[in-house]
């Protein structure tokens, strides 16, 4: 083989090389900030992984909002309109968040079915929903203000 094409051999197997392995850091990396979105049906019919960090967004069930009198921990259900799943965090709520208005949870489902939220965030005004829970209640049938679409 020629010297000058076995250089570029070289190179061409060193970029590719290197560039892969960058690539498996990166992925490596970020695999503990994958956070997968789960409407409330799906964490219910058992498809959501238990210890694990996941997104469950939905309708803020009326009337599920408890405060704990002696600490900051809050506990609510969140609903597509066909299935509910139980929220507990601990921390200073948002402050649009409210019953009968849209929310997402972040955090780890525990063996009880019960969405340990590390996060919670809800929407800022009436007219905007997000992407997730907006497709999460269109495929249950439902519009964000729990009217059934025909």
């Amino acid at each position: 083989m020629h010297p000058v094409r076995k250089q570029r051999l070289y190179l061409v197997l060193f970029v590719v090389l290197f560039s892969s392995a960058a690539i498996g850091l990166v992925l490596y990396g970020m695999r503990g900030n994958i956070n997968l979105f789960f409407p409330p049906a799906d964490v219910i019919a058992g498809k959501a992984p238990v210890g694990q960090s996941i997104r469950v967004g939905g309708m803020v069930v009326d009337g599920s909002v408890v405060r704990s009198d002696d600490s900051l921990e809050v506990r609510f259900e969140l609903t597509d309109y066909t299935a509910s799943v139980p929220v507990s965090y601990t921390g200073i709520m948002p402050d649009l968040f409210d019953e009968g208005q849209g929310a997402v949870a972040s955090g780890k489902l525990n063996e009880q079915g019960l969405l340990v939220a590390t996060e919670v965030l809800a929407k800022h005004d009436e007219n905007y929903m997000p992407p997730e829970v907006a497709e999460a209640l269109e495929q249950s049938g439902y519009d964000h203000k729990g009217v059934q679409q025909q």
